[in-house]
């Protein structure tokens, strides 16, 4: 299978998706809500959500939402997911030149590895900016990998600071600090430090300095002092030291680097751990991989906010060094095998569970739609099938069926989108509550009870007002239509009560109340 036909078949296996979702309540509609603002104010280099300063992101991934809205004529969700995408496939495109020089490494095989790893792929649909910065570091790191290795352009002496700033310039401070650590301890590592200067010399500070004061002069004539110092100190120095949000103990990506690159962590983690120990990690491009890695784990894990994301640039660095280890320790290797039947034996069993237990649960709303258990029974077959070719040690068909398993169970789940947007995002909720309000020839949305329901107003094209529970029982709101969590109406007894008397309509996990 040419590589060229893989990126054709990882973007049909992810198309449902990107253009049957809805958007997820929680970043994605706040997202959304700071472009409409930015728009509506003119500004470029200072955001608001709701009208309080957002200084949290740095614009680069603001200005591609904005720009596509204004070309557009409004969000869409398939081009917001191509801003992940794209830059996921430039990802896998650059790591694979990268390698392909080396002796026996199976491209194909760690293209498909890198576009099934769990949270790279989920990161290659949603909207946020990690993916852009990834790639960012990606090329950097690459770049300067070849100036390294003497292959470098002249231009590259450009490139490499660029795409640095690049970096930063997309989600913030990780961007530098990766290929800083990891390139400074690589170069004391290889006893070649006073070499230093031909990547972060003169060239790289002059771009670097240059672009960041175009940046913070933007910032400050836009929105002045106090704005530039919750982007310099607050979203900075105090994430870094004592968290305000996301603070987690230091050992967290030991916790969640296992999930993160599912169904491939067994494999990745021992290879790279078995390669280390018997000595095995001795090319250059290798040491650098794992010096990657091994600076990327340390330096977040001593930044005090943390989130499994977050660990994203170190990912194709797992997967590659993997893919340039495998044929060091050969097909019948017990543990390599071992290590994908754990994966396998977890995906097996998929469509009993989801049959069985799932459907008995609540929240598992999901379990009832036929395309979603069409999705299971492929995983399932995909997990007996790995199981099968491991015993007759056939490893890297294995790799190639698990992988292939899981891209169509993406593909065949993504169908079902149109389903299960109701229960995961907010656009019906807030359609048929226009629609009600209409009748009612009122525009007045109360909420109750729905977490960061304020970017509701990317639909609704109007604030909501949120109610409190006194103002609901005692009948004070002013006309218009309710929102309320099926949880809190389920949790909360005089709520329910009230409710019983009003003509009311469910839309997933919610209820809309005409008042």
């Amino acid at each position: 299978m040419k590589r060229n036909y893989l990126y054709l078949i990882w973007f049909a296996a992810l198309l449902p998706v990107m253009l049957l979702r809805d958007y997820t309540p929680d970043n994605e509609l706040r997202y959304l809500s700071i472009v409409d603002e930015a728009l509506q104010s003119g500004h470029l280099f200072t955001f608001t959500n709701q009208g309080i300063p957002y200084a949290d992101k740095p614009p680069l991934y603001f200005w591609l939402m904005m720009a596509g809205k204004l070309l557009l004529g409004g969000h869409r969700i398939w081009f917001l997911s191509l801003l992940s995408f794209l830059p996921a496939v430039v990802i896998v495109r650059t790591m694979s030149v990268w390698v392909r020089r080396e002796e026996g490494v199976d491209l194909n095989l760690a293209s498909l590895m890198m576009m099934t790893t769990g949270l790279f792929t989920g990161l290659a649909l949603v909207v946020r900016m990690d993916m852009l910065m990834c790639m960012f570091i990606v090329l950097a790191l690459h770049t300067f990998f070849k100036i390294y290795r003497g292959r470098g352009r002249k231009r590259d002496s450009l490139l490499f600071p660029l795409y640095v700033f690049l970096a930063l310039f997309s989600k913030g401070p990780v961007g530098i600090l990766v290929p800083l650590v990891s390139t400074l301890i690589f170069l004391l590592y290889r006893r070649r430090l006073h070499t230093w200067s031909d990547y972060w010399g003169w060239k790289s500070l002059l771009v670097l300095l240059l672009g960041c004061a175009i940046w913070f002069a933007g910032v400050y004539l836009e929105a002045g002092s106090g704005y530039l110092h919750n982007l310099l100190v607050h979203q900075t120095v105090d994430r870094g030291i004592n968290a305000f949000h996301h603070k987690e103990p230091f050992y967290y990506y030991g916790i969640t680097v296992w999930y993160s690159l599912a169904p491939w962590m067994f494999l990745a983690v021992g290879l790279i751990i078995a390669g280390a120990v018997r000595r095995n990690i001795q090319r250059e491009v290798e040491q650098f991989f794992l010096t990657v890695i091994l600076s990327s784990l340390l330096m977040l894990s001593l930044i005090s906010s943390k989130l499994a994301v977050y660990l994203l640039p170190a990912f194709p660095f797992f997967i590659y060094l993997t893919a340039l280890l495998l044929r060091k320790f050969g097909e019948e290797n017990g543990w390599l095998r071992l290590s994908l039947a754990i994966p396998a034996l977890i995906f097996a069993p998929a469509l009993p569970v989801l049959l069985l237990f799932l459907s008995r649960r609540e929240d598992a709303f999901y379990a009832g739609f036929p395309l979603v258990q069409l999705a299971a029974a492929i995983i399932s077959l995909c997990g007996v099938a790995v199981l099968y070719l491991l015993v007759k040690k056939q490893l890297y068909r294995s790799i190639r069926v698990m992988a292939t398993g899981v891209l169509l169970t993406l593909f065949v789940a993504g169908l079902s989108m149109p389903e299960m947007n109701r229960y995961l995002g907010w656009r019906e909720l807030c359609e048929t509550a226009v629609g009600l309000a209409a009748e009612k020839q009122t525009s007045n949305y109360y909420v109750y009870g729905i977490r960061r329901a304020e970017n509701m107003d990317v639909f609704l094209k109007k604030d909501v007002i949120f109610a409190d529970r006194e103002e609901i029982l005692q009948e004070r709101l002013d006309g218009g239509v309710l929102m309320l969590s099926d949880k809190t109406v389920r949790k909360e007894r005089e709520i329910r009560d009230f409710l019983a008397g009003k003509e009311r309509h469910r839309v997933g996990n919610n209820w809309i109340v005409k008042l």
